[in-house]
């Protein structure tokens, strides 16, 4: 970005200087990925609050400070500095101090990612706040972040990319936007010259279904049928490739009353495949394992190979103890649904992961694997998907590592 001009849409512009109208008290981004309505946003909520205010605090909300650092800050901070602006991270405290023409403001980073987090946020007295992703975050922690704006002339900040049309932010803030005195501007891809044709195809290319209409047409739909639409077990499961593999992972969905499902995952060119499995259903063979026995069952499906990691459903404390006992790395597996699946779907399209036939149970798991409406929310089913849970423990863990290397998958970059 250093000594480059940066183009700005038509709409980005409208981002930027919208706060200047007094008719407004709320501006609200939403639509598609990659659409540049994160950039824009986040550098004119800095302009509008340098221009306004000094000597007071603002809230930058996203669904974990983690992200609101990766998507937000760190494209945006550069640019602040490029403008002239004194950026300075007191990273232990969760804080920038920005200085200005004079004014320094303080902008402290919450994430809102469950009901708790509400009272993060909760004794803050903010001149505006913007929360990125919002509509990951529960209502709760948005309504406290919203109420803690009570400095004359302060203003709400709202992106984020579509859910279902039930969904809580799109019935009371977007369909309310006019009455709420909000602003919404919709993003679409071609809102953003910094992406290529080629990019934009890219992304059409990678997504179907409910993905496609929410993250590339920017739609508030419902989910329906099958969650992975997109695979079919006879033309996408494959032989597991000949020869040696160069680092082997195990991902681990625990269950005692539920099934426990186990994926052996070896690394060969660049490719991840899950090569071999473990599923052990208690109900069907009417009798339920111990933790013992299931770590027994783990070492098994290694077969002596040297195992890089284990990725364990969080909540499985006492198994990840007797996991570690006998000398095995254990992680604690990032337990996000929505970001698993779409973190799952994007690397088996690009065919980062691949399914090999010996995984009947993974395998008729995708075929039944289903949305439902439950609540405001189009969430899988919980039936039949406990290789699912363990193969998207497996992908976000891997989206993780890639992420350090530069890449990013498509929830990800959300």
């Amino acid at each position: 970005m250093a000594g480059e001009a940066i183009r700005f849409s038509e709409k980005q512009l409208r981002v930027l200087t919208w706060w200047r109208d007094g008719r407004w008290e709320a501006l609200i981004c939403d639509g598609a990925v990659r659409s540049g309505k994160t950039f824009a946003m986040g550098v004119s909520f800095f302009l509008w609050a340098q221009a306004g205010f000094d000597g007071r605090q603002f809230g930058v909300c996203g669904k974990t400070i983690a992200s609101v650092r990766r998507n937000l800050l760190s494209e945006v901070v550069p640019y602040l500095r490029r403008l002239g602006m004194g950026v300075r991270e007191r990273r232990g405290e969760n804080a920038l101090s920005v200085r200005f023409r004079g004014h320094e403001n303080t902008f402290l980073l919450f994430g809102g990612r469950d009901e708790s987090s509400a009272a993060l946020i909760q004794g803050s007295t903010l001149a505006g706040v913007l929360l990125d992703e919002a509509a990951l975050m529960p209502r709760s922690f948005v309504e406290q972040a919203v109420a803690r704006c009570s400095v004359a002339g302060s203003r709400l900040w709202f992106n984020c990319n579509p859910e279902g049309p039930g969904h809580w932010f799109y019935q009371e803030w977007i369909l309310k936007a006019e009455e709420r005195r909000a602003l919404r501007l919709h993003f679409t891809m071609e809102d953003n010259p910094a992406l290529s044709e080629r990019i934009r195809e890219r992304y059409r290319r990678n997504c179907s279904g409910a993905f496609y209409r929410r993250f590339v047409l920017g739609e508030w739909t419902a989910a329906e049928g099958r969650v992975y639409d997109f695979f079919d077990a006879e033309r996408d499961a494959a032989e597991a490739p000949e020869g040696g593999f160069s680092a082997w992972r195990i991902s681990a969905d625990y269950g005692t009353v539920n099934p426990a499902s186990f994926g052996l995952w070896g690394l060969r060119d660049g490719i991840w495949y899950r090569t071999e499995e473990f599923y052990y259903d208690s109900r069907k063979a009417g009798r339920q394992r111990t933790d013992a026995e299931y770590a027994g069952d783990l070492e098994r499906l290694a077969g002596g190979r040297e195992i890089e990691r284990v990725i364990v459903d969080p909540s499985a404390a006492s198994f990840i103890e007797t996991l570690r006992r006998r000398g095995f790395r254990v992680v604690r597996a990032d337990n996000d649904v929505a970001d698993g699946i779409r973190v799952a779907a994007d690397l088996l399209r690009q065919g980062k992961m691949v399914i090999c036939r010996p995984c009947r149970d993974c395998l008729r798991e995708m075929g039944q694997y289903r949305w439902e409406q439950r609540g405001e929310r189009d969430v899988p089913r919980k039936r039949d998907d406990h290789a699912m849970d363990d193969m998207r423990y497996f992908a976000m863990n891997l989206a993780g590592d890639r992420e350090e290397d530069g890449f990013a998958a498509l929830a990800v970059e959300r």
